[in-house]
């Protein structure tokens, strides 16, 4: 047992601190939640030709108190300034739709096009409008400081897949290719929107090329191949317990894991470069990837080594300025890709 004597602990003082923390959370959440649709956006806008599907977009996020998590909600209008019934602009992307228009976040959002906006589910809500009327110019009716003002908002097409925010310290983002999710640990080593840039554009390149339904097919091949093996003792009246067939599946899962996440960082390269990012000052998010996660430097299991990652994307930047600088367009060099596919598919 302790046998220093400790002070009291007031319910009512740790109840107030435990306010003032939540609120700073909160804030900071939705802080660090616009800074990544801010990027977001502009990756999906620069990109859309690349991706499978697309939809209307204007880099507008509004929410009323109710339309946010459960957890949030008996902290979030003093945290956010927030009303329960009327949407408010969280975030407005830089150069959006919405922005070119004058709204700004703190901005109340009546209607579009003279239909009310609902008090709950606001995101969606938007979300689905804007696919239903496609790129055709909305009238949002906008209240600041009291005063009602209609703006005139000219969607713009981009990349449909969403990009989620997770708290989580881990320096990680990843894709099952019908999502993109960046954890909070990623936007603290991220000193810059350029090296953010980068790793949104990596993630969008694994959804783009389907590397996640390309390794699930080649973790079925690997689990299928173990479980002939562990028939094969079975018939020799040995149980195994599944034994060849899990470390087939793994084996297979990370079958040019390597390849797949190099190929994501030149593409996503292009990207963010598309979508007006410096990559070359963006390559300093392996070095300091590299001080969160030392093993990284030396050992390379599903990634690549950072040093690797690195000196990688200074030859993709320099491939991308000498393009710049003879005016061809930023597309990635993917002949070697196409090729490699050519000879798996037997051709």
């Amino acid at each position: 047992m302790p046998v220093s004597r400790l002070p009291d602990l007031p319910k009512a003082e740790v109840a107030a601190e435990q306010r003032r923390q939540q609120i700073v959370q909160i804030r900071d959440y939705y802080t660090q939640l616009a800074r990544l649709a801010n990027v977001a956006y502009r990756i999906r806008v620069a990109n859309r030709q690349f991706c499978k599907t697309t939809a209307p977009q204007i880099g507008l996020r509004a929410a009323t108190v109710r339309s946010l998590p459960r957890a949030f909600r008996s902290y979030t209008r003093e945290a956010l300034r927030i009303g329960w019934n009327v949407p408010t602009a969280l975030s407005v992307a830089d150069g959006s739709p919405a922005g070119v228009a004058g709204i700004k976040a703190g901005d109340q959002i009546l209607t579009f096009n003279n239909e009310v906006l609902p008090k709950a589910g606001t995101g969606k809500w938007i979300d689905r409008w804007l696919k239903t009327h496609g790129e055709k110019p909305v009238q949002i009716m906008v209240r600041r400081d009291g005063a009602d003002a209609l703006r005139t908002v000219y969607p713009v097409v981009g990349c449909a897949i969403p990009i989620r925010y997770k708290t989580n310290p881990d320096p990680n983002a990843e894709t099952n290719g019908k999502q993109i999710v960046i954890q909070s640990g990623i936007l603290r080593i991220a000193r810059t929107d350029d090296e953010l840039a980068v790793v949104i554009g990596h993630e969008l390149a694994h959804a783009n090329l389907g590397h996640y339904n390309k390794r699930v097919w080649n973790a079925v091949l690997g689990e299928f191949g173990g479980a002939m093996v562990d028939g094969g003792f079975m018939l020799g009246g040995i149980y195994t317990g599944r034994t060849f067939s899990r470390y087939f599946e793994k084996t297979g899962a990370r079958a040019f894991s390597v390849e797949f996440e190099r190929e994501a960082d030149y593409v996503g390269s292009y990207y963010a470069a598309r979508a007006g990012y410096d990559v070359a000052s963006a390559a300093e998010i392996w070095r300091a990837l590299s001080l969160e996660s030392p093993q990284s430097i030396r050992i390379a299991s599903t990634h690549p080594i950072t040093p690797a990652r690195f000196v990688q994307m200074q030859k993709a930047a320099a491939e991308i300025a000498d393009k710049e600088r003879r005016h061809l367009p930023l597309v990635p060099e993917m002949q070697k890709v196409q090729a490699a596919s050519s000879r798996d598919d037997g051709k």
